[in-house]
C-alpha cells in the first residue's frame, strides 16, 4: 500500500505544479498516470510544439515546460505510479480513499485530486480501407518527434490548430508537405492560417483544397495517397509519400473516472468553484481540464490556479486543528524534503545619519 498525503491523478502540468504547491505547505504527493512518463499531452502528443500563454515566458516548447516542472517539483520528491490507470476508488472509514489501479497498486490518501486533463485520449482516425494496415508503416496520428520527418515526403490532412502548427513547422525541414482539408476555411488560429498561405506562395507547402484523402497505396510500407476534390468528380490525384498524417483531434474519455459517483457534466467532473474545486465528494477534487464550471477556460495557467487553491482547501482537511499562514516564497524560501532550502533575500536596513 503506498500512503501519501494527496494522491493526483493525472501526471500533466496542472498535477506536477500541484505538488510543488503542497511541498510548500510541506504536504507529501503521490502521482497515478496512465501514460508511460510524466507530463500529460505535452509530453505524449506535443513535446516539441510552443505554448505562448504560459506567464514568463512569450514561448516555451511543452516538452520544456514539463521538464521545468519536474526540476520545480524534485526538492518535494514526489512518488509515481506510471504506466497504470488509477481503475476504482474506495472511501474508508476513517475519511482516507484507497485507490486501484489497473495493475492492482494500491495507494491510500486523506485528499485524491483528479488532474487527468481531458481524461484517455484515442485518435479520431479518417474512415479508409487499409488505413491499419500502413500504421506505424507510414501512417502516425500524433507527432512526438519531428526530426523522423527530415528529409521525408510528408503529407498532411486536417483543418485546426494542429494541422496547421505541424505543416508549417515540417516545412522547415522535410523534403515536401502537402496540407489537404475537405473545405476552403480552417478552424485555426488566424497567423498561423497566413503563415500557412504564405508558404503555400514561396512553394514550401503544397495546399489542396477543398479534398479529402480517398486511398492508400503501398506494399509493406505506404507509398502513395490518392486525393479528390471535394464534391467533383474528377480523377484521383496520386500523391507519394513518406508519410500520411491525419490530424482529425482525440476523442476524450474519462475512463474508469467516470464510475466513480461523480458528477459529471459533457464529459467533465462538476466541481465548486466558489472555494476550493472540490467535487460532490468531500476529499475528491478535479483541477485542470478535467473539471468543469460556469466560466471554466481549459488553460494550463488556469489550472496552476486551481491546483494553488486546492492545495490550501487540502491542507484544511488532513489538519483541521491547525491554521495554516500564507507565507510569500520571497519571505519564507522553498524547503524541501530532501533537505534543501532555497533562502529568500534578506532585507538590506541601513540607518540615515
Amino acid at each position: 500500500m503506498i500512503k501519501t498525503d494527496i494522491l493526483i491523478i493525472g501526471a500533466g502540468p496542472t498535477g506536477l505544479f500541484a505538488v510543488f504547491e503542497a511541498g510548500l505547505l510541506q504536504l507529501k504527493c503521490h502521482l497515478i498516470d496512465a501514460l508511460p512518463q510524466a507530463g500529460g499531452q505535452c509530453a505524449e502528443i506535443y513535446p516539441k510544439k510552443p505554448i505562448y500563454d504560459i506567464p514568463g515566458f512569450p514561448e516555451i516548447l511543452a516538452g520544456d515546460l514539463v521538464a521545468n516542472l519536474m526540476e520545480q517539483i524534485k526538492p518535494f520528491q514526489p512518488g509515481f505510479t506510471l504506466g497504470e490507470r488509477a481503475e476504482t476508488i474506495e472511501p474508508q472509514e476513517d475519511g482516507t480513499f484507497i485507490v486501484t489501479t489497473n495493475e492492482g497498486t494500491r495507494h491510500q490518501a486523506p485528499v485524491v485530486a483528479i488532474a487527468g486533463g481531458l481524461g484517455s485520449f484515442e485518435p479520431r482516425k479518417p474512415i479508409l480501407k487499409n488505413l491499419e494496415k500502413f500504421e506505424n508503416k507510414g501512417v502516425s496520428y500524433l507527432i512526438r518527434e519531428p526530426e523522423m520527418y527530415r528529409g521525408k515526403r510528408v503529407l498532411i490532412a486536417g483543418g485546426g490548430d494542429s494541422a496547421l502548427d505541424w505543416s508549417i513547422y515540417l516545412a522547415e525541414i522535410a523534403e515536401s508537405v502537402t496540407l489537404v482539408h475537405r473545405r476552403n476555411e480552417f478552424r485555426g488560429a488566424l497567423d498561423s492560417v497566413e503563415k500557412v498561405q504564405e508558404l503555400k506562395n514561396q512553394g514550401k507547402i503544397n495546399l489542396i483544397t477543398p479534398a479529402e484523402v480517398v486511398g492508400l497505396e503501398g506494399e509493406e510500407q505506404l507509398q502513395a495517397l490518392l486525393v479528390q476534390k471535394v464534391g467533383e468528380d474528377e480523377e484521383k490525384r496520386r500523391i507519394e509519400v513518406d508519410a500520411f498524417i491525419p490530424l482529425f483531434g482525440l476523442s476524450p474519455k474519462l475512463g474508469p473516472i467516470s464510475n466513480w459517483g461523480l458528477e459529471i457534466e459533457k464529459n467533465a467532473i462538476r466541481v465548486n468553484n466558489s472555494l476550493d474545486y472540490q467535487t460532490n465528494i468531500p476529499g475528491i477534487y478535479a483541477i485542470g481540464d478535467v473539471n468543469t464550471y460556469p466560466g471554466k477556460l481549459k488553460l494550463i495557467l488556469c489550472g496552476f490556479h486551481e491546483a494553488t487553491l486546492m492545495v490550501q482547501s487540502a491542507y484544511q482537511r488532513i489538519y483541521p486543528n491547525k491554521r495554516y499562514v500564507l507565507k510569500y516564497t520571497t519571505v519564507g524560501g522553498v524547503q524541501g524534503f530532501d533537505g534543501s532550502k532555497k533562502e529568500a533575500p534578506k532585507a538590506v536596513v541601513k540607518t540615515i545619519e
